[in-house]
């Protein structure tokens, strides 16, 4: 039986198709020139004082880790508190994350915020003096927090390897594309430069939904 014969046209145009294909499962060629760093969703949580946490949970209660979270030396705790606000709409359940803190710090999303009905101010972390206030539940005792409801800001922590590869410095602040389905730019996103950081952005649960982000996924620095 004889070989079957080859169209030169229609090699060429398979040849064509196999490397498009080839292409296209790869990374760009520019990839490598990109600052591309993994984004996580940072749901509602707590960051607890010691004052605080002795009131809630006792005193000298010490928080029980439950899982270690992507920045070195951070957890989830097994604890959690409930929040109240002053329309009495309580969300229970909110995690408290360690270690502690000097400030007992209460991070919530917009959406979190109108269902409390509460107005807090979008702050970087630790920055709380005129944030907003709630009461606190836990099982040993009840906190009134005078401050320190935020939104937080949109943030990113960078190893100080990553940021001197492509010029950025501590309190930067820079646009940052998301390439999922829903393409995003955001905007004076705030870039925190620590040796002790993993690359990593932060955002919260009403921005991650609206970009279509489900954790993990590769966001571009805008350099």
């Amino acid at each position: 039986m004889a070989n079957p014969t080859w169209d030169d046209a229609l090699v060429q145009q398979i040849t064509q198709r196999v490397v498009a294909r080839l292409r296209a499962a790869q990374p760009a060629a520019d990839s490598a020139a990109k600052c591309m760093v993994p984004v996580n969703i940072s749901v509602r949580h707590i960051h607890l004082c010691r004052e605080d946490l002795d009131v809630l949970y006792g005193p000298g209660f010490d928080l029980e880790p439950r899982n270690p979270l992507y920045q070195p030396d951070t957890y989830a705790a097994k604890q959690v508190v409930t929040l109240v606000g002053p329309r009495m709409r309580c969300l229970g359940e909110v995690r408290v994350l360690g270690p502690m803190r000097k400030a007992t710090q209460v991070e919530i999303s917009r959406t979190d915020a109108i269902f409390l009905g509460v107005d807090p101010p979008v702050r970087p972390s630790g920055t709380l003096d005129g944030s907003e206030k709630l009461i606190l539940v836990g099982p040993s005792g009840v906190v009134h927090l005078k401050q320190g409801v935020i939104l937080a800001n949109r943030h990113i922590h960078l190893h100080p390897t990553t940021a001197d590869r492509f010029g950025i410095k501590d309190n930067d602040y820079r646009s940052v594309r998301v390439h999922t389905h829903k393409k995003t730019v955001f905007e004076d996103v705030q870039i925190r430069v620590n040796r002790e950081f993993k690359d990593e952005m932060h955002v919260d649960t009403d921005d991650g939904n609206a970009c279509g982000i489900r954790g993990g996924e590769l966001v571009e620095i805008l350099v």
